[in-house]
């Protein structure tokens, strides 16, 4: 995918967006509810919300939703600089053999060359912030990987501790990359986003929205990290 590719999805999402970002803030959305709030027809809304999990962007069950509010509101810029990511995590395959750090430790070991860690194991070794729970590797064949794994008993499946990404986009700034994945993520990993701008600012290009409490409450839970330099 190139750039052109990248603002065309944001394009056609656009109206969706903008839908989300008009959304009072809630953990979970009911279709009926939002029908009557928006004014706009539950078969809209359904196109609406079928864009935004095109992008990771929500998750649509039974007449109810949820929306990753915190990377909707994001500004034009920064949206457009997280769809490699967004794409790249829509396509994630995660394993699991015993649902223990031995899965973790095993797939360290034998990751082939040239794949990338991102997210919570990357951030923590960038940032020391948050115990990480899943490893997430960008890998340039999924397949093989994916081959490789099943041969040694792990399953595909929802609750793996193993999550592979196909490369889409660069990786030129690794750390800016992490960021953006963390952002682009969500919910937990948008904690890990703070703070890697807190720590690594010079390093990223992205200027990111965060919520002052979100920034008070990563700063206060480095805390005892800083205190330990």
């Amino acid at each position: 995918m190139n750039a052109d590719e990248y603002a065309s999805m944001l394009e056609r999402a656009k109206d969706a967006i903008r839908f989300a970002q008009e959304l009072s803030p809630s953990p979970i959305y009911d279709i009926k509810g939002v029908k009557n709030a928006a004014g706009l027809s539950v078969r809209t809304i359904r196109r609406r919300l079928m864009r935004l999990e095109e992008l990771g962007l929500a998750d649509y069950k039974r007449g109810k939703f949820t929306i990753k509010s915190e990377v909707v509101s994001q500004p034009h810029h920064v949206l457009r600089s997280i769809i490699p990511s967004l794409v790249s995590l829509k396509k994630a395959r995660r394993f699991g053999r015993y649902y223990k750090p031995t899965d973790i430790n095993f797939i360290k070991k034998n990751l082939p060359d040239g794949s990338i860690i991102t997210l919570d194991y990357k951030v923590h070794e960038l940032t020391g912030f948050q115990t990480p729970l899943d490893l997430h590797a960008y890998v340039d064949d999924m397949e093989d990987i994916s081959r490789f794994l099943k041969s040694n008993r792990f399953r595909e499946g929802r609750k793996g501790n193993v999550v592979l990404l196909p490369k889409i986009g660069s990786f030129d700034n690794l750390i800016e990359r992490v960021f953006l994945d963390c952002v682009a993520n969500g919910g937990r990993s948008f904690l890990d986003a703070a703070a890697i701008m807190l720590t690594h600012k010079d390093a990223i290009k992205t200027r990111v929205r965060f919520a002052g409490d979100t920034i008070w409450k990563v700063q206060e839970d480095m805390l005892p990290n800083d205190a330990t330099h």
